[in-house]
């Protein structure tokens, strides 16, 4: 229990209140493995962390991967998730950009903003934060979250907004858009093709749309995602599981092949599509996590000039997103398919896991 100070008849008066010591999150324990349990509540560790309580959090790719073991740097005993909408709960004395009750986006990737890599615009490579939340670190699948140098790490959310929506700023809009768009250099009058059309396919989907490429054509293996993605907005879609996506791609460029190719799956054989559909002089731009090695063929792109870029999302296109999403320029609450509440976050992720035959795209956990 603690003392709390309050104003009765304009006098000060005290009054007990119980302290929450523990809370509820989804919890890591191995490849294959999960529970949802007690943890303790985080605090402040040090004077930029922020304290917050979570209003609503989501499920990643990224975190099926780390649920299959494709990223064993993750240890036992870690809280998941790095997506989320919360309420500030404690701030740090040295936090000044944030108080206590505001409402706030959750970045997926912790800036402390002042190492070299942070001035350069790379918060993804932050000399003391970067992609740590729900991966280093305890993250966002439980009711409390610790935010380490939270000025640089949490976005206020304008009154009135649509909060399920700017959920999606965390993380899969800016990493469409920026590991994406922006690294596969889209431009006007472009042929892309985005291979996968998940959540992550579909945000740069969305995003691409502002360079006014002439075609985006979408490739999986889900009808759903891509009736979903042609609703978004691609001018095609292939089923790769029932047609010969390169056959189909060449008819479609006059033998050519895409000038953007953008894989945003996470496994060999995506990785290899895309290099068979590229034009020479084209931008191969990988999204996706790879928990495996991939072929290179090398011996087939030497002399193409084509350009291979990787990149973890640096969330620095956040601000320029949130006003896209607030003058609904694009509109990411239509990715939200299914709702569960926090505590339903086993069953969300049977769901999220067996997307094809759930039809899902974003799961939303509402605290």
């Amino acid at each position: 229990m603690e003392t709390l100070e309050i104003i009765q008849n304009g006098k000060p008066s005290t009054r007990e209140k119980e302290v929450v010591k523990t809370m509820k999150a989804l919890v890591y324990h191995g490849p294959g493995k999960k529970s949802w349990e007690d943890k303790p509540k985080p605090g402040i560790i040090k004077p930029t962390d922020a304290v917050v309580k979570i209003l609503k959090t989501t499920i990643c790719g990224t975190d099926l991967h780390i649920m299959k073991g494709d990223l064993p740097e993750v240890s036992d005993g870690r809280i998941i998730g790095h997506e989320g909408v919360g309420i500030i709960e404690e701030v740090g004395s040295a936090v000044s950009n944030f108080k206590v009750g505001d409402h706030v986006i959750i970045s997926c990737v912790t800036s402390c903003g002042k190492c070299m890599y942070c001035k350069k615009g790379m918060y993804s490579h932050c000399e003391d934060g970067g992609w740590i939340l729900g991966y280093m670190i305890d993250g966002t699948q439980a009711q409390y979250v610790r935010i380490p140098h939270a000025d640089n790490s949490l976005y206020p959310i304008p009154a009135g907004s649509d909060e399920e929506a700017l959920v999606m700023l965390s993380d899969i809009l800016p990493t469409g858009f920026e590991c994406g768009v922006l690294n596969g250099q889209v431009k006007p009058g472009d042929i892309v093709a985005i291979v996968g059309s998940g959540p992550i396919g579909v945000a740069a989907l969305l995003t691409a749309q502002f360079y006014t490429p002439a075609e985006i054509i979408m490739i999986d293996q889900d009808d759903n995602r891509l009736n979903v993605a042609k609703t978004f907005g691609a001018t095609h879609i292939i089923n790769s599981a029932r047609e010969d996506a390169i056959e189909k791609i060449k008819s479609l460029t006059n033998g050519r092949g895409v000038d953007v190719a953008i894989e945003a799956v996470g496994v060999p054989a995506t990785f290899e599509l895309c290099q068979e559909l590229i034009a020479p002089g084209g931008h191969i731009a990988n999204i996706g996590v790879h928990g495996k090695s991939v072929t290179l063929h090398l011996e087939k792109l030497w002399d193409r000039n084509i350009t291979i870029t990787t990149r973890l999302v640096d969330t620095v296109t956040t601000p320029l997103l949130l006003k896209t999403v607030q003058s609904k320029k694009i509109e990411p609450n239509k990715l939200i398919t299914h709702h569960f509440r926090l505590d339903q976050v086993m069953e969300a992720y049977e769901t999220f896991g067996n997307a094809a035959k759930e039809k899902a795209l974003k799961v939303i956990l509402t605290s």
